[in-house]
């Protein structure tokens, strides 16, 4: 590998020539934006334990009320990218968001895309665009970019869920910014999952356009894709059971920038995933067990737990129950990566 000039080669006389024209010498700064075969990174492997975090979002109930909050959320930042740029990825950002029993998280809208992933509570509804998504354990609830959405609780417990959004993203783009709006009332009885989207390969005629950019289903709910993995697995012997949530008009992904899985352990399974340039988030659903990248020691892991990994690592999860299946809900980078030419 060639060896290349520093900065401190370069007379300090020229180097502030180069600083007052607002100009930077790129050879000795090369290796740190085109280092050779594998890129640096700077997300880390980590575990945002749920019983560790959630006394400290039920005590910010206590301490913030929701109209001083307008969102109540508790930013799952990874350290390796600094906990001020709350990320948990390079273009992912993951929050825990609480709302107690008789709160309204007021109507908004904004430029990131963003997924609900249902942790506890039940009681709670996400208006979006008019359409009323009920919020239950493990279900996945889109609010695409620019759409209006609220969330209202009219049940007895606090309910708690997982925002994943893009907005490093759109932030880097210098294009996030959000409008308030007034209070939304509904369109619809209940979201499409129950009626229009409820079967697989089945749409409805009346309003089916495959041109559509976003996908017309809001909510996927758990208990249908539980239910398939579960299928899936009397059907494909010792073969990894995963699937992809899709727009069920196009088969495309979710959002262009992030895409969304949800995988099965069974009883006892280690489970390799390939080396894939993108990092990976893991949501547990239900179930418990490891998490091992590269050749690190592995990190434990148990419902409700969030973990993330680096990209261009070797990992292998595996359930650590013997009589149970694990169930993990993901997220990653890939449809942006397989937009720009690099996955």
């Amino acid at each position: 590998m060639q060896s290349l000039g520093t900065l401190e080669d370069l007379p300090q006389s020229y180097r502030d020539k180069l600083t007052e024209l607002n100009l930077v010498p790129l050879w000795p700064n090369m290796r740190a934006v085109l280092p050779h075969k594998v890129p640096s990174r700077k997300t880390q492997t980590l575990n945002w334990r749920f019983d560790k975090l959630r006394p400290l979002l039920i005590e910010a109930g206590d301490l913030t009320p929701i109209e001083k909050a307008e969102r109540r959320v508790l930013v799952l930042a990874n350290p390796g990218h600094g906990l001020a740029n709350m990320q948990a990825t390079p273009s992912i950002y993951m929050g825990l968001q609480l709302i107690l029993p008789g709160e309204t998280a007021p109507n908004h809208r904004h430029t990131p895309n963003a997924v609900r992933i249902i942790i506890e509570g039940k009681g709670a509804t996400t208006i979006v665009d008019g359409e009323p998504c009920i919020m239950e354990r493990g279900d996945l609830i889109l609010t695409p970019s620019g759409k209006w959405h609220q969330h209202q609780h009219d049940g007895g417990t606090a309910i708690v869920w997982l925002d994943i959004l893009d907005l490093p993203l759109m932030y880097q783009l210098e294009s996030s910014w959000a409008i308030e709006g007034k209070p939304q009332t509904t369109t619809l009885e209940r979201d499409k999952s129950f009626a229009e989207y409820s079967a697989a390969g089945v749409v409805p005629e009346f309003d089916f356009q495959r041109a559509s950019v976003d996908s017309p289903m809001l909510r996927y709910p758990w208990t249908k894709t539980r239910a398939c993995l579960l299928e899936m697995a009397q059907h494909y012997g010792d073969r990894p059971l995963r699937i992809t949530y899709v727009n069920p008009e196009t088969g495309s992904s979710l959002f262009p920038s992030i895409g969304f899985g949800a995988m099965m352990l069974r009883p006892g399974e280690t489970l390799p995933i390939p080396k894939r340039t993108t990092a990976c988030v893991f949501h547990i659903v239900e179930g418990q067990g490891s998490l091992k990248v590269d050749t690190n020691d592995s990190i434990h892991w148990t419902e409700k737990d969030t973990l993330s990994a680096p990209g261009y690592t070797e990992i292998t999860i595996s359930n650590a129950s013997t009589t149970e299946p694990a169930f993990i809900i993901t997220a990653d980078e890939a449809p942006l990566h397989r937009y720009l030419g690099i996955f």
